[in-house]
């Protein structure tokens, strides 16, 4: 485990109450996991008002599970998803690499004006035009969150279940790929410039 001083002033609301107060907070790398935590000193919870399952021991301070409260904000800016981590970054570059997207042995994208994401820690991620979709997109139920890009909807494609997403609203970091279409590398086959890429082994694997 690993805690850093986190020098944010951040805030937890629920049920319209402020439950978390701190100027004191810190961030929490449990062992083997790759996204922070927020701790803080329990003079800055309000441990009276938080379901008692939703509040753990870290070293001296108190973690607050985030799903828990109903919002959280780091000094007026509602954080979504989880803690931001400070040594991620996002890069986004517009790429006329020659990007081929199949399942199944068809054809669902081809572009050369595609954006390629690069995330810390994380695959390579292709967004392509909508209009370079060449297989229908069918709406999911699925969603997901992302603290740096926002909330994200998903498709069925050519049989496989929520295997591309699209963020029609997205946060600053991801708003170069507003709109656009990514797939699951995890799941597809993708070509990049005739090359096959190798499937990453993620938590998004099946």
């Amino acid at each position: 485990m690993r805690i850093e001083p986190y020098p944010r002033w951040v805030r937890g609301r629920l049920g319209g109450e402020t439950v978390v107060n701190s100027r004191r907070a810190h961030l929490v790398w449990d062992e083997g996991k790759t996204i922070p935590v927020y701790a803080f000193p329990t003079g800055d919870v309000r441990l009276d008002l938080i379901p008692a399952d939703a509040v753990s021991p870290r070293g001296e301070l108190v973690h607050v599970a985030f799903h828990a409260l109903d919002e959280w904000f780091e000094e007026d800016h509602r954080q979504v998803g989880h803690p931001p981590d400070p040594y991620k970054r996002i890069d986004v570059r517009p790429s006329s690499r020659h990007v081929r997207v199949s399942i199944g042995g068809r054809v669902v994208a081809e572009t050369r004006r595609a954006k390629a994401l690069f995330e810390t820690g994380l695959p390579v991620r292709w967004y392509i035009p909508r209009e370079d979709v060449l297989a229908e997109l069918e709406p999911s139920d699925h969603r997901t969150v992302c603290a740096y890009k926002g909330q994200a909807l998903h498709f069925d494609v050519a049989g496989e279940q929520a295997v591309a997403w699209s963020y029609p609203e997205p946060l600053h970091d991801g708003l170069p790929v507003a709109g656009l279409i990514a797939f699951y590398d995890e799941r597809v086959d993708v070509e990049v410039d005739g090359q096959v890429q190798e499937r990453p082994a993620t938590q998004w694997s099946r």
